[in-house]
């Protein structure tokens, strides 16, 4: 047990020097993050401010691009700061706290995908009990659910990951990651690998499997349906269709790269990846709703 240590610090080993790049590379970043903030905001404000939007699909949204902004508010701001250093030592408290940051916000973001499947399932399919199955105080109350359970199941999973005796502190990632910190561990994490996957599958899986089957039954239920009620359905479901496969690919590339050996790969292609998903889902998702839903597009240019 004498090997044991706490490390004060972890080294994020994946930045790259890139030389006479770094500025572009960093103004370019600072630019995304100013648009995605601006965008999700302007979504936000757009639906908290028309009354007439005030219906389930739209509470969703706003909780969608709410989210994109906490998660991106945990991440931007030291991604930038280690893009324009040269060292990307960060401490043990703030290594912590963005991994609380990021995993919530990927929870928040598959969790609200798949509440907003059940929303679309009971339009297409319930659509005469749909007003009495989804009132917006339902709506409401479930994505409030969906931010308290991740804050509680996030919580304990870092808090294990937390208390565990390290033996390094080298983090092959541009921010830090739960899993590998745990692969940091002195000690056996048979606990932590056991509550890992079963989060994992509660928030990952579980969500997958149930959009799957709210559109293998609107596909049913459109199929033997009128031309004019398709495409009523395709300009309804489209959107989260969009995002769902957007941030699927993307929190699979994420998984997948923390359980491949990174020094097997092109460093630049191991970062792409890594930052698929804190990038891309924030950046299109107001895109894709403010432009697909015709309420939207107009109030936000009308606030414009």
């Amino acid at each position: 047990m004498a090997n044991l240590t706490v490390p004060p610090y972890f080294n994020l080993t994946m930045f790259v020097n890139i030389g006479p790049y770094r500025y572009p590379a960093l103004a370019t970043c600072l630019l995304l993050y100013v648009f995605i903030v601006c965008a999700n905001w302007a979504v936000v404000l757009t639906i908290c401010r028309e009354k007439t939007l005030h219906k389930p699909m739209y509470i969703f949204v706003a909780s969608l691009s709410f989210n994109a902004l906490y998660g991106s508010t945990g991440f931007f701001p030291r991604f930038l700061l280690d893009l324009a250093s040269d060292t990307h030592l960060i401490s043990r408290v703030a290594c912590y706290t963005q991994i609380y940051f990021i995993y919530t916000y990927a929870t928040n973001e598959m969790t609200t995908l798949c509440v907003m499947a059940y929303d679309r399932y009971l339009a297409v399919c319930h659509p005469l009990h749909y007003h009495t199955r989804m009132t917006v105080k339902k709506a409401q109350t479930l994505a409030a659910l969906v931010w308290l359970s991740s804050v509680f199941i996030l919580f304990t999973a870092i808090y294990m990951s937390a208390k565990l005796p390290l033996c390094g502190n080298k983090i092959q990632k541009v921010f830090c990651a739960n899993w590998n910190v745990v692969k940091l561990s002195c000690v056996p994490t048979v606990v932590n690998n056991v509550v890992g996957m079963s989060i994992t599958i509660c928030t990952v899986f579980f969500p997958l499997a149930f959009v799957f089957y709210t559109y293998t039954r609107i596909i049913n239920v459109t199929w033997r349906s009128s031309a004019k009620f398709k495409g009523r359905v395709f300009q309804s479901c489209l959107p989260h269709m969009i995002s769902f496969v957007i941030y699927s690919i993307t929190a699979f590339c994420d998984i997948a790269l923390s359980r491949y050996n990174i020094e097997e790969m092109n460093p630049f292609v191991a970062i792409i990846l890594s930052l698929e998903f804190v990038f891309i889902p924030p950046l299109f998702n107001p895109l894709v709703y403010g432009m697909k839903l015709t309420d939207i597009r107009r109030h936000i240019f009308k606030m414009l």
